[in-house]
């Protein structure tokens, strides 16, 4: 079975994923004042970070276009499935669909999947491994199709904890007196995502204390937890990542455990020290 895996630039693999040729990421373009950042192998997230700290305003990003998922299609495999961040979040699924019909105009029928991860960073990666799984193991592209449908809508779930709630803050996805709040108080909040759509579930007075009440979710609210495999997706700080594996191996005897980096995009709301779990 030949096959591919597409993924925007918040599909966040690891380092050896990259080198898989099964894997190819298409970037998005991030934008701090005037400065634009390609959000590809070129990113320098320390420098990136140095920049959103210098500027008073939040950093933007734009998806990639049509024409470049059009481009992404054309090649040899026979399977192309293609994993995008959350549709409430960013445009990257509507291009990417734009893309599949414009293809299909050209070139005529074929197997693109066009699949709304209803989430960011570690749950794209979390999809992209199943994905990878089910097409080493032979199985049919609808059936895989279905099985990533039910898994994303029914079993997965993303949490996160972040130590700045600034660009969630000036990208309206809270209120301006919920961030203050937080911010004032050292009240760190445990967030999760519902059909892609941020939502809160505790809260706690430091960082360290809430991702203790994250991966305690995030383990509760799992079903046959020790089956599955949790990527832990971190922004410049390794450390509390590794402090999430440990806490969340302390719970359960999970298959395995990942951790990976952000790039731009997670980058961009994570902000530095974020901290995001998919499960």
């Amino acid at each position: 079975m030949s096959y591919k895996i597409i993924g925007d630039s918040c599909m966040d693999i690891t380092a050896e994923m990259r080198r898989d040729p099964h894997f190819q990421i298409i970037p998005l373009t991030l934008q701090v004042d005037d400065v634009q950042v390609i959000d590809d192998e070129t990113f320098d997230q320390k420098r990136f970070l140095e920049l959103v700290r210098n500027s008073p305003n939040c950093p933007k990003t734009a998806c990639p276009s049509p024409e470049t998922f059009k481009q992404a299609y054309q090649c040899e495999e026979e399977d192309v499935f293609v994993i995008t961040l959350s549709s409430p979040l960013s445009g990257s699924y509507n291009s990417a669909m734009v893309g599949k019909k414009m293809y299909e105009e050209e070139f005529g029928p074929k197997h693109i999947a066009v699949i709304d991860s209803w989430s960011a960073s570690p749950g794209e990666m979390r999809l992209a491994m199943m994905i990878q799984e089910y097409c080493e193991a032979g199985m049919a592209f609808e059936e895989i199709v279905e099985k990533i449908e039910a898994f994303k809508t029914e079993k997965m779930r993303t949490y996160f904890v972040l130590e700045s709630l600034d660009a969630l803050k000036k990208n309206g996805r809270l209120t301006g007196l919920s961030a203050f709040i937080a911010t004032a108080l050292n009240i760190k909040p445990v967030m999760s995502a519902e059909k892609g759509v941020i939502i809160k579930l505790d809260q706690a007075r430091g960082i360290n204390k809430a991702l203790i009440k994250m991966c305690a979710a995030a383990v509760e609210r799992a079903d046959h937890p020790e089956e599955r495999i949790p990527v832990i997706a971190h922004c410049n700080n390794r450390e509390r990542a590794e402090l999430v594996k440990e806490e969340l191996l302390r719970l359960v005897d999970f298959r395995d455990v990942l951790i990976t980096e952000t790039a731009g995009v997670a980058t961009v709301y994570a902000s530095d020290g974020g901290i995001i779990l998919a499960i």
